[in-house]
Parts: C-alpha cells; structure tokens; sequence
C-alpha cells in the first residue's frame, strides 16, 4: 500500500513539474480590414470597416479557423477598426471572447523617416515606444503552462514594431516592412525564450482586387462598375 502511494505521488509531482517547465507560445497577430475616413468618426476610436475590410475579415477568420490549432486566447484593440475586424473573425471561432487590450491601440513610434514623426509630439513618440515595450514584455516570452496559441487583432505600426523587437534589430527600423490589411504575422517563442519570426504580413487568402494596405496596393472599391 505504501509503494502505492508512493508511485501515485511520484507521477502526481512528475506531472506538476513537467505543466510548470516553460512551453512554445504561439502569437497570431493579425492587422484589422480595410477603413475609410470618417470626420464623425470617434476621435479616439477611430472609424469601423468598410465592406472591402468585412469581407477581408471574413477571409482571414476562415483561414485562421481552418488552421490545425487552437487558439487559447484573443486579444484585440480598443480601436473600432480592430473590434469590428475581431467580431467578423469571432463568427469563426464559436464561444470565443476577446479580450480588450488597451495597449494594442495604434500609436506612431519613433523612425529612421523623420518625415513621418515631424507632426509627433515627443511625449507621445515616448508613450509608444513605452506602450510597445510592456506589449513585448507581456507577450513575447514562453508560455508557463503548456503551449500556447494567442491570437491578436491591432494594427500596422504596432506589428512591425514588435517585429523588429521580436528580430531584435533597431526598434527604429519598423517602417522598412509593410504588412497589408487583414493580414498574418506570425512569431513563435521557445521554451528557452528564443523567439522566431515565422511570417510578416501573410496575404496569401486575399485574392489579388482584395489586396489594400501594404506599399504598392492600389484603391479598391467593392461598389458595381457601369455595365461596359
């Protein structure tokens, strides 16, 4: 009886040290459709979608669903475009409930183009670059009880910020990558902590008059042509 025991509680800690040890995380993170303009728009929220961005939404979320894993956990931006991207992909994904992550909302980090921060205050540049480092921090080391798969639904400068953070190379190197609409990111982190960038900027289930957001995409419209 007493080996028994014994035995029991030897597989009982084996078990608790084995779900304990660090495990792969996997992060999904995805940038919110296609947006229009729009002067009534919340000034801190921004505008929704427009339907060119539904219909991107409703490609990524099949995709994403058709993948073989499962995604523990969904996160999304406090921003409307993100929110409408994410409930369009929720549709794919029954019972699923994302969480709002307020440091996912976009911001403008600092840039080798002087150009594109000229307007920025430097308080600002200095809050996304701090809003930036806590996302990293937060997310970009091993999962601690078991493997993980984490989907995010943001934005573009915040991807390809935590990409070059992720390839760790100058932070300030972010606008060299562009990553369209509705598109793929995604990272792996190692037990160890390594982290590996396995895709920017996955297009590949968006047909070609579906392409919006990344250098060199021209306008689209999903309005009916005049009949030739």
């Amino acid at each position: 009886m007493n080996r028994l025991v014994l035995s029991l509680s030897l597989i009982a800690f084996t078990t608790l040290a084995s779900a304990a040890e660090p495990a792969v995380r996997t992060l999904y993170l995805i940038r919110h459709g296609h947006y229009a303009a729009d002067p009534a728009a919340d000034e801190k929220l921004g505008p929704g979608i427009s339907p060119i961005g539904a219909a991107q939404a409703n490609l990524v979320g099949a995709r994403l669903a058709g993948l073989p894993v499962k995604f523990d956990a969904f996160y999304v931006s406090p921003m409307q475009r993100a929110r409408d991207t994410a409930a369009v992909i929720s549709t794919n994904f029954p019972g699923s409930k994302f969480t709002q992550v307020d440091d996912l909302a976009e911001c403008t980090p600092s840039t080798r183009d002087q150009k594109i921060t000229a307007a920025e205050k430097p308080a600002d540049l200095a809050a996304c670059k701090a809003q930036i480092d806590r996302l990293f921090a937060e997310y970009f080391k091993a999962a601690q009880d078991g493997a993980r798969t984490e989907m995010f639904v943001c934005h573009g400068n915040i991807i390809r910020s935590l990409v070059v953070r992720a390839l760790g190379v100058d932070a300030d190197a972010w606008l060299g990558m562009s990553a369209g609409h509705a598109s793929i990111t995604k990272i792996r982190i190692e037990p160890d902590g390594r982290v590996k960038v396995i895709s920017v900027g996955d297009v590949g289930h968006l047909p070609p008059n579906l392409l919006t957001g990344a250098s060199g995409d021209a306008d689209r419209s999903l309005a009916v042509p005049a009949l030739p």
